[in-house]
């Protein structure tokens, strides 16, 4: 797929800035890319808990807090329905937690994924009514469910939202938009129009953190006693794919720090049995390890495993818990696999070939990994992307992926009448429709895009062009100062424009890694690793500048290969040793004919 590389061209006053927080000045570019304004250097920096932003400030959250105090006082059950992926589960346990906590008496309910989908349902109020449940309390769900609400109040039920999804809307005259809030107690939500929150962008886990700190602060029990709570809304935040920017950057950051050494079993247990005890846990553990574990109980059976686990005191216990969850997981991957495989074959029949929006039935694909599949298929081709499945009742349920010029929540807006229900945000959806309605969505979807060829182009966003000399140890020490690196505060990517190939080495395992000796314009001479696409290289080598080039390159002879790279610098470290190492991400070979 052919790309594009756009350097970051954000301006500030580097050496001055440099100067006064005593680092290099590339590394206020780096701020400077991520959007960060020499009035919040100090606080990217330095932020800290303390740092969040006054939690009263939220609609409804001292209202909430206050019915959430009542109800302990008053020895009342209080339902807590949760969502069944990583976000709502953590956000459940953070409730779960700081209410009992409190003295309250929090009791879980989760939807069943295959059987009633997303949110809350009337059967789950049923049940905690029938149980002699009065209160409800969501989290990570909500918003979007006004009829729900409206029936748990008619029954005389007392109930809070907390939700962190976009606020369903209808459009009336000049394309005015009416919000429609469910007819709940309190609702926090920070999207609220009106909510004075200034972080919008909190994930439900967060939104539940912001509550608790609340009702902890307000019956005097220890900031310290929030320490668990914070490592849940951490793992939430990576997982529910939330920026690293502002307030997210700080619980992760923060959240981080605890989970590396965390006295909670069930934490311990999923590390343990993932091998990544004992290390500094990373965003990448969480995005690509624990998250995925935690979601897979929700995919493939139900989240009580999840919720026993980081419950389990017993490590002994949580290791056997943790083992199914992974197992979970393994079976998971299996599944994505085949059910990838087959949307790609799909979106490469005729009849998608000039489609902006791939909306694809997957016949058999599992509903609880169409999600997945629909993030994969975008990376793919880099379109708009919803995957169906049928469902036992004969329902088409979908879960789109989008790319940045695609607001995805917006255009199914736009086709709200085909939907039985559907909710999300700009860039992921969910939604279930009747069968006949499938090729109509597809159509609506298509007809309305306005997309462009130029929007289904990847973009690559490069930090700068640099020399090697510009990437020293010492220079990639200080890139530590950006961490943690997650969606909206990726790690630095840096851009090589002309590199002489001095030798490729295909190394490792199975034979999938390339080690490149290079040199720059300055003769300056680097190892770099390409992890991925080595075949396409060597290929793209031998189409530009002959087999025999190719050889001679692979040999370590003088050869006239050039390539242009993007990549991540960082330090490798071997045998008490340590070097600068260049990942690459992407490139280019530079035509044989071009000027040397």
């Amino acid at each position: 797929m052919d790309e594009k590389w756009v350097i970051n061209g954000a301006q500030a006053d580097f050496s001055g800035l440099a100067a006064r927080f005593n680092l290099p000045p590339l590394v206020i570019k780096l701020m400077a890319n991520r959007g960060i304004k020499e009035e919040d250097i100090e606080g990217y920096l330095y932020g800290n808990i303390d740092d969040l932003s006054d939690a009263y400030l939220m609609k409804d959250a001292g209202r909430a807090a206050e019915m959430l105090k009542a109800a302990a006082d008053a020895d009342e059950r209080i339902a807590v329905v949760t969502d069944y992926d990583c976000d709502g589960i953590f956000a459940g346990m953070i409730l779960y937690t700081g209410l009992k906590k409190i003295g309250a008496k929090p009791e879980l309910f989760t939807p069943d994924r295959i059987k009633e989908g997303y949110g809350i349902n009337r059967r789950i109020i049923d049940e905690a009514y029938a149980g002699g449940i009065r209160f409800i309390i969501t989290c990570d769900n909500g918003i979007a469910a006004a009829e729900e609400i409206g029936y748990a109040k008619k029954l005389g039920m007392k109930v809070i939202i907390t939700d962190h999804h976009e606020i369903p809307y209808i459009t009336g005259d000049n394309n005015k938009r009416s919000y429609i809030l469910p007819p709940a107690d309190a609702v926090c939500n920070p999207k609220q129009k009106d909510c004075a929150y200034p972080f919008k962008e909190l994930c439900g886990a967060g939104v539940c953190y912001r509550l608790m700190c609340i009702l902890y602060q307000m019956l005097g029990i220890s900031s310290k006693e929030t320490d668990i709570l914070l490592q849940y809304a951490a793992v939430a935040t990576v997982a529910d794919v939330m920026e690293l920017k502002g307030e997210n950057r700080i619980i992760v950051k923060e959240g981080l720090k605890l989970l590396s050494r965390t006295d909670n079993a069930g934490l311990w247990a999923i590390k343990e049995v993932n091998e990544i005890n004992g290390k500094e846990i990373t965003p990448y553990h969480i995005g690509f390890i624990i998250g995925p574990c935690f979601n897979a109980a929700g995919r493939l059976k139900t989240v009580k495993p999840a919720f026993e686990l980081l419950m389990c005191e017993d490590k002994k216990q949580a290791l056997s818990l943790a083992s199914e969850i992974r197992a979970l997981n393994d079976q998971r991957k299996e599944m994505t696999e085949k059910g990838a495989q087959l949307a790609a074959e799909t979106a490469e029949s005729p009849q998608y070939a000039d489609k902006d929006v791939l909306v694809i039935y997957a016949e058999g694909c599992h509903e609880s990994i169409i999600g997945i599949v629909a993030g994969r298929i975008k990376e793919k081709y880099n379109k708009p992307v919803i995957i169906f499945t049928e469902t036992e009742n004969g329902i088409y349920k979908g879960s789109g992926r989008s790319i940045p010029a695609y607001n995805m929540y917006e255009e199914l807006a736009k086709c709200s009448e085909l939907f039985i229900k559907f909710g999300g945000h700009k860039m992921a959806a969910g939604m279930s429709l009747p069968k006949e309605n499938f090729e109509k969505l597809a159509k609506m979807l298509n007809d309305n895009s306005a997309l462009t060829a130029d929007d289904f182009i990847p973009v690559v966003d490069i930090d700068a062009e640099v020399y090697l000399r510009h990437v020293s140890i010492s220079v990639i020490e200080s890139f530590a100062v950006l961490m943690p690196y997650g969606e909206g505060n990726t790690e630095p990517l840096f851009f090589g424009r002309k590199f002489d190939v001095r030798r490729a080495r295909i190394i490792g395992k199975n034979k999938n890694v390339l080690r490149i000796n290079v040199a720059d314009a300055e003769n300056t001479s680097c190892d770099v690793m390409m992890f991925n696409d080595i075949d396409d290289f060597l290929n793209d080598v031998e189409n530009v500048y002959g087999r025999q080039e190719k050889e001679k390159m692979l040999r370590g002879a003088e050869n006239d290969v050039r390539a242009a790279f993007v990549f991540n610098a960082r330090i490798n470290e071997y045998n008490g040793l340590r070097s600068v190492q260049l990942n690459i991400r992407s490139y280019k070979i530079i035509p044989k004919n071009a000027d040397r």
